[in-house]
């Protein structure tokens, strides 16, 4: 009992750090490792709480969940090269396209290094593949705090009585045409302007996108075009028709809502697959507002969150360039040993 008073103390304490740290600021990444923490060490204490009561029934059930393992990341491995080649033919081929199958085709690659230096026995290879899993493990860490808050905080609802939506852009079809993706960020927004209106508030919609190199306008014209035939009056609509990146996206829309209303509140629309990393970049673009998703096409969100979870890595690359260097020192301290 006092080993899981101990482990009680523990998950108490991490579940009050994450709802102080997410009560202060949830669009801080930080939270999802807060989450994490606090999640497993609820799990490993309701284990020794049974372990009191059973022993015999707590390592069951704790065999039971390593038994998973296993086939939980095989069954991930099929689906990831499935999903893949779904997208290739749905989507075209394209890099953003094949994410999910290099990524399943990279686990199988995997098991296989592994057997062969098994096999193999020669410490050179046993030391490459201790980094190699190693960095896979911290990325694997990673890539679970992030799935995991990226659901969290997509699940939370909108904030009411805000004064601007402003709508992400995300490219054009032929030039001109709002595609699918994009459509459904403006059905989200149209769904909060209505709600909104039926509260007695009268938001601004921001759309905001620039126009690209392959495209015969703005972004954000095309958008407003879009939501003036759902049947949003012109005069409601603001154009940011500047940006290029996700960060210009709410650095020049907050710069619209500021000079309409310095004190504004916004809710900010994207893609459900989007909605992590753009809160991320609403909070250092200083936006006074939390962000939503729109669905997305089962087949699409695997390969859109994994780009969205590369990029983010990408965005602290000096941190984790560090504790990878870190995992590689350390097996090679092994020569020296």
């Amino acid at each position: 009992m006092k080993a899981a008073a101990i482990l009680f103390a523990i998950a108490a304490v991490c579940c009050v750090v994450f709802l102080v740290s997410f009560l202060r600021d949830r669009r801080r990444l930080r939270n999802g490792f807060y989450l994490f923490f606090a999640l497993l060490f609820i799990g490993i204490t309701l284990i020794a709480l049974l372990a009191s009561v059973s022993p015999s029934a707590a390592g069951l059930v704790a065999f039971g969940v390593l038994l998973l393992i296993v086939p939980t990341v095989l069954a991930l491995t099929v689906f990831l090269i499935c999903n893949g080649i779904t997208m290739l033919r749905r989507e075209g081929r394209r890099p953003a396209n094949v994410l999910s199958l290099l990524t399943g085709i990279g686990i199988c690659a995997l098991i296989a290094f592994n057997a062969t230096v098994t096999q193999l026995a020669w410490e050179p290879l046993d030391i490459l593949r201790g980094s190699l899993n190693g960095i896979v493990v911290y990325v694997s860490f990673l890539f679970v705090c992030f799935l995991l808050y990226s659901i969290v905080y997509g699940r939370i609802r909108t904030e009411k009585g805000v004064d601007f939506v402003v709508v992400l852009g995300s490219g054009l079809l032929d030039g001109y045409r709002v595609p699918p993706l994009l459509a459904g960020r403006l059905k989200r927004a149209k769904v909060v302007v209505d709600a909104e209106d039926r509260r007695g508030g009268q938001p601004m919609v921001v759309t905001s996108g620039g126009q690209g190199s392959d495209e015969d306008l703005p972004e954000s014209h095309a958008m407003a075009d879009y939501l003036v035939e759902a049947g949003l009056p012109r005069e409601r609509i603001l154009l940011e028709d500047r940006s290029t990146t996700t960060f210009e996206n709410l650095t020049f829309s907050a710069a619209i809502m500021e000079q309409r209303k310095p004190d504004y509140r916004c809710t900010v629309v994207t893609n459900n697959f989007h909605v992590l990393r753009a809160a991320l970049i609403a909070r250092r673009a200083k936006v006074n507002g939390q962000v939503i998703g729109a669905p997305t096409a089962w087949y699409f969100w695997p390969s859109a969150t994994i780009r969205e979870f590369v990029a983010i890595l990408v965005d602290h690359k000096i941190k984790n360039l560090i504790v990878c260097a870190l995992i590689v020192l350390t097996q090679l301290s092994r020569l020296w040993s």
